[in-house]
């Protein structure tokens, strides 16, 4: 007896691996986990209290999402996004890495190709690996932005979608307007989907601004916009995100819908609802912080000289940079943990498996205070002294 070949196809993820280190190294400061170190607004918690008075919120929901929840999306999307509510609709999920593996299964056939640009965030490549379908790797340029010209290029007989994360998801990059244009114009004169991951739409910095293409005209017949609350209202373990897809997929979704979940969970969407409504404003001072500590965060980087290369994050909260190559990338890792006791995530997770050219890593300072943060990163910066010599 043995998995599937699709499953054993698929990489484990490096997360609870470095996870498993820290647990096994009390002490260690972790600026490996993608999440943000705040929870939703209290007043959005309130709303669990009448919830629970209520029989009828004790059932199954609608598949698509509370009436609620799914008419606050529409509003947001419309004023945030320039989404239209025409020839779309809104699917509320367990988290957006659910609408994700959702749409994939919807849109594509064994054997199917999906373009993902390297590098890639590795819940993505394993959702397309799972259901027989194969990730198409295209680079990104030197700054991480979108090599349109390389994805039209990939584009082959059996590619079904192309998919963009912006802002990124492990780079911090936040891709250009244009060239967002671009990737949905070829996606329709190709007759792809374009899969639009947009879970950092609110985190941008130095004067950057998020674009979603899903409104551009004509954009709605083929284009999935996909969000999360566990990013912008710091509900990782609420699991609740969203999809805005084309009005002809909607038989196939909620197909795919009623047979993995039913509906979201009803506690996290009647939270949800309310902190839609409660709006950006709740979360802006967390932001700003944010943006504080990437600064702090850069400057410490930069003290290593020519030991890193990195383009200035201008999203998301992660630093993914380029270290000399080693000869075995985990091992890097494990040094660090054991002997500084600090953690980042090796870029090989993201595609960049050419350990012995670059040792890259992904750092993220989202998920703690500033203070551990500037304490995690200058652990850091000795841990990389230690390994290669003080180079910088």
């Amino acid at each position: 007896m043995s998995p599937s070949r699709r499953i054993e196809q698929v990489d484990l993820p490096i997360i609870p691996t470095i996870a498993q280190l820290v647990r096994d190294h009390p002490g260690t400061i972790s600026l490996g986990q993608g999440v943000v170190n705040y929870g939703p607004p209290a007043q959005a918690l309130a709303a669990i209290g009448p919830m629970t008075a209520d029989a009828a919120l004790q059932k199954y929901q609608a598949v698509s999402g509370l009436p609620a929840l799914v008419a606050a999306l529409r509003d947001k999307l419309a004023r945030d996004n320039g989404i239209p509510a025409e020839g779309t609709e809104v699917m509320v999920t367990a988290g957006s890495n659910m609408a994700f593996l959702n749409a994939v299964i919807a849109v594509a056939d064994e054997g199917d190709e999906i373009v993902l640009p390297r590098p890639y965030y590795f819940n993505q490549e394993m959702a397309i690996r799972m259901v027989g379908c194969v990730p198409v790797f295209v680079d990104t340029t030197a700054d991480f932005q979108l090599d349109v010209p390389a994805i039209a290029r990939a584009i082959g007989p059996r590619t079904r979608a192309i998919v963009t994360v912006s802002p990124n998801n492990p780079t911090g990059a936040v891709y250009a307007e244009a060239d967002l244009r671009a990737v949905n114009a070829l996606c329709r004169e190709r007759g792809l989907w374009h899969f639009s991951d947009e879970a950092y739409e609110w985190f941008v910095h130095d004067g950057a601004t998020h674009f979603s293409p899903g409104s551009i005209p004509g954009a709605a017949a083929h284009t999935l916009s996909f969000f999360s609350f566990s990013k912008t209202f710091g509900m990782a373990s609420w699991r609740v995100g969203y999809v805005v897809y084309p009005s002809s997929l909607a038989e196939a979704m909620n197909k795919v819908q009623d047979t993995n979940l039913i509906c979201a969970p009803v506690v996290s969407q009647v939270v949800a609802a309310e902190a839609v409504r409660l709006g950006r404003a709740q979360v802006a001072p967390h932001l700003e912080r944010l943006s504080t500590v990437r600064d702090h965060v850069h400057a410490a980087l930069r003290e290593l000289g020519d030991l890193v290369e990195f383009p200035a994050t201008r999203g998301a909260f992660y630093v993914l940079m380029k270290l000399p190559g080693v000869d075995d990338a985990l091992e890097f890792n494990r040094t660090m943990v054991r002997e500084h006791r600090v953690a980042t995530i090796p870029g090989f997770a993201f595609g960049l498996t050419d350990t012995k050219a670059a040792n890259w890593q992904r750092l993220s300072y989202g998920a703690l205070d500033e203070a551990t943060v500037r304490e995690g990163v200058s652990r850091f910066v000795r841990a990389v002294r230690g390994w290669y010599g003080p180079r910088g």
